[in-house]
């Protein structure tokens, strides 16, 4: 597995070994022991899937708050995405800083978004499959959202993107009180 520091601290881009042949690969995109021994110890508890059927459909910006915060490990089942995390931990050098990659199911990266940050993803494609684990489980009551085009990101989109209810009347970063705090 290679593992790529992206410049906002925690925030990490795996890439796992492929195996291929005439059938297609395999691939081991989480090993816990493996991980544990290059510093990484998340123990996962929740798989999500999602598909967006249109090429230009925004997810995102979002969070989990305490004391259900999630660390994410994200990846491309199918298609390919513009994935994006904000760092949003109150004190850390990075806040409102963010950090972009292009996954898709060619390149088999996928991006450890550590608690304390803002997660979304454009899709690029029609019929792109999104897959990811995290360490807590969904909680209704502490599900959060900050604007997409608050923080400064560079999508790379022509056009207005397909958003939820949710997404389109989220508050902007500058209005938003962040339920993290920098542990440095």
């Amino acid at each position: 597995m290679q593992i790529e520091e992206t410049g906002l601290p925690g925030l990490k881009v795996l890439t796992p070994a492929r195996f291929g042949d005439a059938r297609g690969f395999f691939s081991e995109s989480w090993n816990k022991r493996r991980l544990q021994e290059q510093g990484i110890d998340l123990e996962f508890v929740q798989d999500n899937h999602s598909l967006s059927v249109q090429a230009g459909t925004l997810r995102g910006l979002h969070f989990q708050a305490p004391p259900h915060a999630q660390d994410k490990l994200v990846r491309c089942g199918r298609g390919a995405l513009f994935d994006v995390a904000v760092d949003i931990r109150k004190g850390s050098p990075a806040y409102g800083k963010w950090f972009g990659i292009e996954l898709t199911a060619e390149n088999g990266k996928q991006l450890l978004v550590p608690k304390g940050f803002l997660h979304g993803f454009l899709t690029r494609v029609a019929e792109t499959e999104v897959i990811y684990k995290c360490t807590d489980y969904y909680a209704p009551d502490c599900d959060g959202a900050v604007a997409w085009d608050s923080c400064g990101i560079n999508w790379d989109f022509e056009g207005t993107p397909l958003l939820s209810g949710k997404d389109a009347a989220a508050p902007a970063l500058a209005d938003f009180d962040s339920p993290f705090t920098w542990e440095g």
